[in-house]
């Protein structure tokens, strides 16, 4: 089946095809995988997008939009001094994939998915849809961006998820940035959290970039550097758009060397930036997106070294300052990528599929079938508690029915107890009126011969003078009886 995957992004858009054979590959447009969202119209009525449309936006901006999917909720875009529906200006670049789709495989597409941010609802997807059918595309089939970032994360890196773990995703692309916390499920994934900034991305670094070297030029040259950031005539809207190029090729630079020359047209200079000037420059917006993710994080009650991993997509997640400010202020290393425009296109095409077929293989959670194992449990503990039960209830039957208890009593100990249970007035039976039981159901039976013969009088039922301490004619015949043996004793003592 021809399948088609769509990012479709706020400066730029991306697509993947997967033939036949399953192989996923990149539509290229001008020898690149990025082609530019922008759209213009000429004064013909037909569309151009991608660089076309940017190189014609230097004769009439009014006719250029370079960011139709911020334009969503319009409903109209006016382009000149027509007003045109935002389906049919998305249609446009969304056209030109479907062209160059077909080229590629050799056909029509069979199948297309297209990518949308989290936090899109229901009105703003169905303007997507709308979108890919006036494109002449088959209905589609919606992926949220940061769950085809998973699918990529799993079934392409072949990265370890385990059912029941989460994995966040920062996603810094040209205009938006989106921070979002999956957790894998049987089946595929689900959005625990997410956030974003609207309006922090690449196109914001550039500006400061530009900023930055006009900080340092137009006191010097101040028409020649305002003719730069605020033209005119068409000459000068050309080398706007030529610093702009080389700012965003300078900043892409950076992201691999330690310096890189931003050249100024009109001043006809080149300016000389370093790496760390840059990360200096854009270190604000930076911290800005490590604290919209450690939020993201913290609204879906986790801690960032509960997760799996943090995986770096969208083109200016590149800028080596995004990965070490991650590690440095929420402790986990991230998964970077040379090439994270193509993470979300490329992942749509395997969602549903590798990635949730490999869910069992690297599941690490119990599943519904893990309890039948501990059922055998419960049946063995009820012989243990039952023995216990009967003899508290029936304290009578209980020295016939359970003989072999015998073995476990304190025979020393328990013969003198049970004559104290049968007297209530007597004094130890207040002391202790539990412990005696046990003793007296177990050894009366099997212990007559060594232990009843001391004890026999004791058992009686006598009401009175069972204890021989008890008689005063006794106790006083045993005190004169010691004292003449004590008298005979210190005689003995004496004559030796």
């Amino acid at each position: 089946m021809r399948v088609l995957g769509i990012d479709f992004g706020t400066s730029n858009t991306v697509a993947m095809v997967r033939g036949a054979d399953g192989r996923a590959r990149p539509l290229l447009f001008d020898g690149s995988p990025l082609l530019p969202s922008a759209v213009y119209l000429n004064p013909d009525g037909k569309l151009l997008v991608g660089r076309d449309a940017e190189r014609s936006a230097r004769l009439d901006p009014a006719r250029f939009e370079p960011n139709p999917k911020r334009r969503v909720d319009d409903g109209v875009v006016l382009l000149g001094e027509q007003e045109l529906p935002v389906p049919r200006v998305i249609a446009a670049v969304l056209g030109r994939l479907a062209t160059e789709a077909a080229r590629h495989l050799g056909g029509p597409v069979e199948e297309v998915r297209v990518t949308h941010p989290a936090r899109w609802g229901e009105r703003r997807r169905a303007v997507l849809v709308e979108s890919v059918r006036a494109a002449g595309l088959p209905t589609p089939r919606l992926v949220v961006e940061p769950v085809a970032a998973a699918s990529y994360y799993t079934a392409v890196l072949g990265s370890a998820m385990p059912v029941g773990r989460a994995l966040a995703i920062y996603d810094l692309g040209g205009g938006t940035f989106d921070a979002t916390v999956v957790r894998r499920t049987p089946t595929g994934f689900e959005v625990l959290a997410e956030a974003g900034l609207s309006d922090l991305g690449g196109l914001d670094f550039d500006q400061a970039l530009v900023e930055h070297l006009g900080r340092g030029y137009s006191e010097t040259r101040t028409m020649l550097w305002n003719s730069l950031v605020a033209p005119a005539d068409p000459g000068q809207r050309r080398q706007r758009a030529l610093l702009y190029d080389d700012v965003r090729g300078a900043k892409e630079m950076l992201s691999r060397t330690t310096s890189a020359d931003v050249h100024l047209p009109a001043l006809d200079i080149s300016a000389h930036i370093t790496r760390d000037e840059f990360d200096g420059l854009i270190r604000p917006y930076m911290l800005q997106t490590v604290h919209c993710l450690a939020q993201t994080i913290t609204a879906a009650r986790l801690a960032p070294l509960d997760l799996v991993g943090i995986f770096l997509v969208g083109g200016s997640s590149r800028i080596p300052l995004a990965a070490h400010l991650l590690h440095t202020e929420l402790g986990v290393a991230p998964t970077t990528l040379e090439q994270p425009e193509t993470v979300v296109a490329e992942g749509a095409l395997f969602f549903g599929g590798p990635a949730a077929a490999a869910g069992p293989v690297h599941s690490g959670v119990p599943r519904p079938v893990a309890p039948p194992p501990r059922a055998p449990a419960p049946p063995a503990r009820p012989p243990v508690m039952a023995p216990p039960m009967a003899p508290v209830g029936r304290p009578p039957a209980a020295p016939v029915s359970r003989p072999p208890m015998a073995p476990a009593a304190r025979p020393p100990v328990a013969p003198p107890r049970p004559p104290v249970i049968a007297r209530p007035p007597a004094p130890p039976v207040s002391a202790t009126p539990v412990s005696p039981r046990p003793p007296q159901q177990h050894v009366q039976p099997p212990r007559p011969a060594p232990v009843a013969p001391p004890r026999p009088p004791a058992m009686a039922p006598r009401s009175r003078g069972r204890a021989w301490y008890e008689e005063p004619a006794l106790v006083w015949t045993v005190a004169l009886g010691a004292m003449v043996l004590i008298a005979v004793v210190v005689l003995i003592v004496l004559a030796s």
